[in-house]
Parts: structure tokens; sequence; C-alpha cells
């Protein structure tokens, strides 16, 4: 594991990993990504070997689909530990873990801290259920409980630690209520545009936190987001001759292309937006396409195979997407295009978060005050 996290684990993690056994906490049949955009299974009852050797891999392995898409994951081990190295939990003093999963991260707090010492909280009853039926096979007790983790879980507050093992777009209120003063909630961070980087913060008096992201992570939202799927209402469009045709110098793969700093900076300049390549037909991975969550907005950046330095952008809707886009992107360059560690959080009583960028200077400069929870 040390090789993946680029340094020694401390030998409490070193313990704590000897302790709790990953396959423990694993079904018969996982998923893990196949390298062509695909999952491919590993089956316990055909191909026990394959399956251990998932298990004790540092991938993600995808636990259970919805609907098609990923529901549920136990996390990849490497960033598991991270996230808990980042919390620094200590013995004997409470944590709460929101978003139980396969139960895996909280027999590993349990491990650092102890049994009692440890809540966890999962929306979905049987996930619970089946979380507590791992934990137990691998002699671990902390209290499971079936809440909305959104809210924390107020009968073991303040808590010193709070650790979240899924991504939001800003912290809920509870957790900051329900942690100590001086405490630290440690979350992945996620927009509709990019989900990338983990956010450490420190609550301080009055209700306030402080805290800045660390350039790891990239976990499942909180709730999957009820998105107009980015492609649909532009393609129809498209057909129909709708929206407003232009051009622009700004390359489609700059703004969606994994570059993951940039692409953070994005999510919070443009709250809402989100963007899927076209994989079918002929603009197969030459057209992008952009939606926010109304479904109302939309807009597509062509490349038409002849030129790299001009693409054709069409638009249409109450906000001009690709304008927002490209007056996000101008500006994470301007600010000397900044790393996911730059950024800072703050959080204050009166529920307003703000989201601010370290840059050369005596003053961190604004990038946004986040969207109130809906």
């Amino acid at each position: 594991m040390a090789e993946h996290l680029g340094r020694p684990l401390p030998p409490p993690y070193e313990e704590a990993v000897r302790a709790v056994p990953r396959h423990l906490f694993l079904p018969s049949l996982l998923w893990l990504r196949d390298g062509s955009g695909g999952y491919a299974p590993r089956d316990r009852t055909t191909d026990p070997e394959a399956w251990m050797r998932a298990a004790y891999a540092d991938v993600t392995l995808v636990t259970r689909f919805t609907d098609g898409l990923p529901s549920c994951a136990a996390s990849m081990p490497s960033m598991v530990l991270r996230t808990l190295l980042l919390a620094g939990p200590a013995p004997h003093r409470p944590v709460l873990e929101l978003g139980t999963g396969t139960g895996f991260s909280a027999g590993l707090l349990t491990a650092l801290v102890g049994d009692d010492h440890v809540t966890t909280v999962e929306i979905d009853p049987a996930l619970a259920a089946q979380a507590e039926v791992n934990l137990k096979s691998a002699r671990r007790g902390p209290l499971v409980v079936t809440a909305d983790a959104a809210g924390g879980w107020v009968p073991g507050a303040p808590y010193d630690r709070v650790v979240a093992t899924f991504s939001v777009d800003r912290v809920p209120p509870a957790w900051i209520e329900q942690t100590r003063l001086g405490g630290r909630i440690v979350t992945p961070w996620t927009s509709a545009w990019c989900s990338y980087g983990t956010l450490a913060l420190s609550t301080g008096p009055g209700g306030t936190a402080r805290g800045r992201f660390h350039s790891f992570a990239s976990f499942m939202p909180m709730r999957a987001p009820q998105l107009q799927g980015p492609g649909g209402a532009h393609a129809a469009a498209v057909s129909d001759g709708a929206g407003v045709t232009t051009s622009t110098g700004l390359s489609p793969w700059a703004v969606a292309g994994g570059d993951l700093d940039a692409e953070f900076h994005i999510g919070l300049g443009v709250p809402g937006a989100s963007f899927a390549w076209d994989t079918s037909g002929e603009h197969a991975h030459t057209r992008l396409h952009i939606s926010d969550t109304t479904g109302l907005s939309w807009a597509g950046v062509d490349y038409d195979g002849r030129r790299s330095d001009r693409f054709a952008v069409t638009q249409a809707g109450p906000r001009a997407l690709w304008d927002e886009v490209a007056s996000a992107y101008g500006r994470w360059e301007e600010l000397g295009r900044p790393g996911v560690d730059r950024y800072r959080l703050n959080a204050d009583p009166d529920g307003t978060q703000t989201v601010s960028v370290a840059v050369d200077g005596p003053r961190d400069v604004l990038v946004c005050t986040l969207p109130s929870a809906a």
C-alpha cells in the first residue's frame, strides 16, 4: 500500500489494514473497470482466484448497479487510507462516518479509535444491514445507523472527527454543528462538472469552519444528480436547427479533456453545468455536449476534423453555457492555472459558504459563493 500512497503507512494504520481484511466486506459478484469504459465482472463462485486478486487490488470495485449505473462501490484502498490519514482520528475520540457502504472504512476506523467510538450512518437500509454483517464477520462493532447522512447523527455529537465517504458540493450545516470546536471534517468534493478533490475543514467558534482542498479522491455523490443528461437536448435541437451557432478558439478538450485542475475550477464557476462527449455515430469523441440541471439550457462544441484552432459552438436556452464555461476557464488561466490544493472553503454561521484561491499577493481571491442547498 505504501507504494500507492507515496509514503510509508504509520504503524497504527498498518495494523488496522492487517486487522480488517477487505475481502470480508465484498459480495460474491464484483465489477471493475475494463479499460474501455465498461465493467468486467469478478465472480467468486466461478473464479475465486480472480475474485480474490480483485479484492486486494488497489482499485475501486463496484458492488451494486441501479438502473445500469454504479450505486455502491468499495473505494480504492489507497484513497480510503488517504482520507483517514487526512482526518487523523485519535484513539478513544468519537468519530462520525457518513456513508457506511460496505463497512470497510468503518472497520478501519474501529481499529484506529475503538469500536465504542465510531458511529457510521447509511441511508440505504439494505446496505446498512449488509455492512453490519460484514463488520461482524471481521469482529468489528461500530454503531451502524440507518439515516440520511446529510443530517449527521445528533445523539452521538459532538464528534472529534467527521469523515464522509461520498462527495458533496457544499458542506451540510449539520456536520459543522455536530463537530466539536477545533474538530475536523473531511469529505470528498464534487460539482456537476467534475468530481475531484478532498476538503478538510477545522471548526471554529460560532458555527464557523475553515479549510482547504487536497488534490486527490473521486467518490460517488451523496445522491445521484437529477440532471437532464447532457447530449439529449442538444442533439435533438441541432437536428431541428435550433440554437445559435458561432465559433470559438477554445478547444473543448481544454475544458473537458481530463485536466482536473481546470475542471475543478469550472465546476465552481459554472454551477449546475455538466458535460458528456458524444460516443456514437459520426461525431464520436469530437462533439462535446453541455447541459444544466434544468435541461432548458444546452450547448455543443464540434470539431470538424479540419481545423484545430476553431470549433463550432451551438447554444440555446436562458444560459449561454459555453460562454460561461469559457469565461471560467479564462479566469482560471488569469489566476495562474492554480492546482486544487490552493483552494480554500469558508463556512459562516448564516450558511454562506465561499471558495477562494491562494495566489501571489496578500489576500486570497474569491472564486465563488456556493449555491444554497436545495
